[in-house]
């Protein structure tokens, strides 16, 4: 892998984060938290047990998974008194955890949640507690300018970001060069190498759409390049109507790539993981996911050097007579931790946020490959050119649109994904899938 020197991994562009402003990191509140980033432990001296639930399997998410436990050894032995439980879950068990447990009112001390969205329902129905303290403690002014903004409502943060993703497509270069293929800068050239591809025998896309949104991030490209970045932030939000000609063509473009055998076989009932496996085994040529992946590609050495050196991606292409911008992304603050309000140990649980949060940032960049939510000085460091490659990227991006289905709520969240499901599967027309999202966001729930 190749590697070289970063300077500095400071992230100052404010973002264009369709459900957070820009602005400065919240200041509200002045709790003393004890020193808590270097550890300090419980007063009394008591015996506390903190359960943390959490979504990197060892299997999947290899580089995080050991970070996890690095970080938590860490903070027992600086506390002997307090003991992290575990539970680990991959994505969509956990999210479907999350929901069986706020139902029950049950949630863990400590957990994952995403932004903006999805994470309205357990604030408005008082399950997360604010950590605004967190922010003017140890953590003031530590954090990328728009990252903590994506997990503030009515003026209170709720949970702290941990990472921060951009969605670029993954491809094979082996595979790309057995085919004499380049890197398409337009989707006219994309649809080439598609139809190159499919005419050889190979698939030229991984993808599981079991997980809907994975498809998701597809259409929202599509729409972003054919109707422009504004058109698609404004009807996620319901200033306008999925029923613009540009977004209903994105539609119609993704069932046109659907048509053309684009995606691995079967793939409307594959899981991400399932479609992950095909490109990590050479069966796909290309990925597009976020740069949560960038572990499996650099750092994870479970995966083959031989494979991991043979990745690299390309921005979504620009459509001809398009509105969008090739700088502009599909991403955000990625997940985050909250405490959970009704937890019986949640001096302690916010203790080890913060330590947790600040031991991410400096670990996760050169243990994992992650891109944190929090500042980085790597000057010393030594980073995969992947990482470094992407990086730049996201600091020059026109904009950077949230994921749609973390944007919006629970049930037009819900509309949206089964959607997108029915549009790849054919399920559904390009109109009857803008009208049923119009229908589903102005419903306002």
């Amino acid at each position: 892998m190749f590697k070289k020197k970063w300077t500095t991994l400071m992230l100052t562009l404010c973002l264009a984060i369709i459900a957070a402003g820009c602005g400065n990191n919240a200041n509200n509140g002045g709790a003393d938290t004890n020193g808590a980033a270097n550890g300090g432990s419980n007063e009394s001296g008591n015996k506390v047990t903190v359960n943390f639930m959490h979504l990197w399997p060892e299997g999947v998410s290899a580089g995080q998974n050991k970070i996890v436990n690095q970080i938590i050894e860490a903070y027992q032995t600086d506390n002997p008194n307090v003991t992290i439980k575990q539970e680990v879950l991959d994505n969509e068990q956990y999210k479907n955890k999350l929901k069986v447990l706020s139902a029950s009112n049950q949630l863990p001390d400590v957990g994952v949640t995403w932004a903006a969205g999805f994470m309205q329902p357990y604030v408005e129905g008082n399950l997360f507690t604010p950590v605004d303290d967190l922010l003017s403690g140890e953590l003031n002014g530590k954090f990328v300018a728009g990252t903590t903004e994506a997990y503030a409502m009515n003026g209170k943060t709720y949970a702290l970001p941990l990472e921060f993703n951009i969605a670029p497509v993954y491809y094979n270069k082996a595979i790309f060069e057995q085919y004499g293929l380049e890197v398409p800068q337009t989707y006219e050239q994309f649809k080439t190498v598609v139809k190159t591809l499919t005419d050889n025998g190979v698939a030229p896309i991984a993808l599981g759409n079991k997980d809907r949104w994975t498809g998701s991030l597809w259409y929202m490209y599509l729409a972003d390049r054919i109707a422009g970045q504004e058109t698609l932030a404004k009807a996620i939000t319901g200033e306008a109507s999925f029923t613009d000609a540009g977004l209903v063509k994105a539609a119609e473009e993704v069932q046109a790539l659907v048509d053309g055998n684009a995606f691995v076989k079967g793939f409307n009932g594959l899981s991400n993981e399932e479609a992950k496996s095909e490109f990590l085994n050479g069966k796909a040529a290309m990925f597009l996911m976020g740069t949560w992946e960038l572990p499996n590609f650099t750092t994870n050495e479970d995966i083959p050097q031989e494979f991991r050196d043979s990745v690299g991606f390309f921005k979504f292409p620009t459509v001809d007579g398009g509105k969008g911008n090739i700088d502009s992304w599909v991403g955000g603050p990625g997940v985050g931790l909250f405490v959970s309000e009704n937890s019986e140990v949640k001096e302690e649980a916010k203790k080890f946020v913060e330590y947790f949060v600040t031991k991410w940032g400096e670990q996760s960049v050169t243990g994992a490959g992650v891109i944190p939510a929090t500042k980085v000085d790597t000057a010393t460091l030594e980073l995969p050119q992947l990482y470094i490659d992407l990086f730049n990227e996201m600091n020059k991006a026109s904009s950077i649109t949230l994921f749609a289905d973390v944007q919006m709520k629970a049930d037009a969240a819900e509309t949206h994904l089964n959607q997108i499901q029915a549009l790849f599967g054919k399920a559904a027309t390009p109109d009857l899938f803008a009208g049923e999202h119009d229908k589903a966001i102005s419903a306002g729930k």
